[in-house]
């Protein structure tokens, strides 16, 4: 019996709740990057990241490319980026909002 697509659409957001994980696809957002150039954007220990990785490889995020002894990571499709975009502009939505009640706040000397 297959799961609800409710509950698939859970797991993929599980998949991008790690800030490291999301790092990762903002920066392969601008292009393919290696492990090398990744690691001093992201600043987690090379391990970490490499799991890291390896999350979004099985989520079907990232695909790999080797180049000699290197590999590089890019992302399976632009709509990664175009999601990270949206969520931005709704964070920005949601911030406004806050920072005009905060200001409502301290205009209300009651």
């Amino acid at each position: 019996m297959s799961r609800p697509l409710y509950q698939l659409k859970a797991e993929f957001f599980k998949t991008l709740g790690h800030p490291a994980r999301i790092r990762v696809l903002e920066l392969l957002s601008e292009r393919e990057h290696c492990v090398a150039e990744m690691l001093p954007e992201v600043g987690i220990e090379p391990a970490h990241l490499s799991q890291q990785l390896a999350v979004l490889r099985r989520a079907g995020l990232v695909v790999t490319r080797r180049e000699g002894s290197t590999v590089y990571y890019a992302l399976t499709s632009p709509h990664v980026a175009e999601l990270l975009y949206v969520a931005r502009q709704i964070l920005s939505g949601v911030l406004s909002g806050q920072a005009e009640l905060l200001r409502d706040l301290h205009a209300d000397p009651t």
